[in-house]
């Protein structure tokens, strides 16, 4: 059991009060050579375990299942795609454990109700992308801060179909962390072009979106 008792029976309120659509847990994984993979696995099966059977868990093997990786742009593992009425491009590299837990349970909720929590100035923002935008956000478990910008990052991906958002947890995948030369967490990294270190306010996250935007449109 991953997830103590008492604060099983909390999310199992959470779970009852505020899901409303079903959700799927799209977890790739395989059984050798891939740290944490069973364990992620284990959670997600559990938080199933707490809805009521609104959440629905699929597994696959990252090799064996090499186009159903390839349909869900998994290229790492362990990963997991958080699916609603569509996919909307979140995405989990990396164990969602200590802080990122939380941040793991909003957007289940958020998903379950087809709806962001972001103020309608970004939703304005956001209907202006018309280009692919892909933002990663590097994390550590241990950060408090980095549940934030996974939270913005997966909800601009929720508003926008041209937007997907990564969540890679840097201990787990080190030399990508080295690759984008992660120093600090978070840090997002938007279209691999431009980045930014620390929490920042939503308003400021949409403008560094819109930066990517224009670049996109002027290479």
């Amino acid at each position: 059991m991953l997830i103590p008792a008492k604060e099983q029976q909390h999310i199992r309120e959470i779970f009852a009060k505020k899901l409303k659509h079903d959700v799927r847990l799209v977890v790739f994984t395989q059984d050798f050579e891939c740290s944490y993979c069973r364990e992620n696995r284990e959670l997600m099966e559990e938080l199933a375990s707490l809805a009521d059977g609104k959440i629905h868990v699929e597994v696959y093997d990252f090799v064996e299942h090499e186009a159903k990786a390839k349909e869900y742009a998994i290229d790492k593992i362990p990963a997991l795609a958080l699916i609603g009425e569509k996919d909307y491009g979140i995405r989990f590299f990396g164990i969602p454990t200590g802080y990122e837990f939380g941040a793991l349970l909003d957007d289940i909720i958020d998903v379950s109700n087809r709806r962001t929590r972001l103020a309608d100035t970004t939703r304005e923002v956001l209907k202006r992308v018309d280009k692919s935008i892909n933002i990663k956000v590097f994390v550590t478990p241990t950060c408090p801060y980095c549940p934030k910008m996974v939270r913005l990052a997966h909800q601009f991906a929720m508003e926008s179909d041209y937007i997907t958002a990564h969540m890679i947890e840097s201990i787990e995948f080190p030399q990508l962390a080295n690759r984008y030369n992660v120093m600090a967490v978070p840090k997002v990294v938007i279209n691999d072009r431009i980045e930014f270190e620390g929490a920042v306010p939503e308003p400021y996250f949409a403008q560094y979106v819109l930066a990517a935007l224009e670049d996109h449109q002027h290479t």
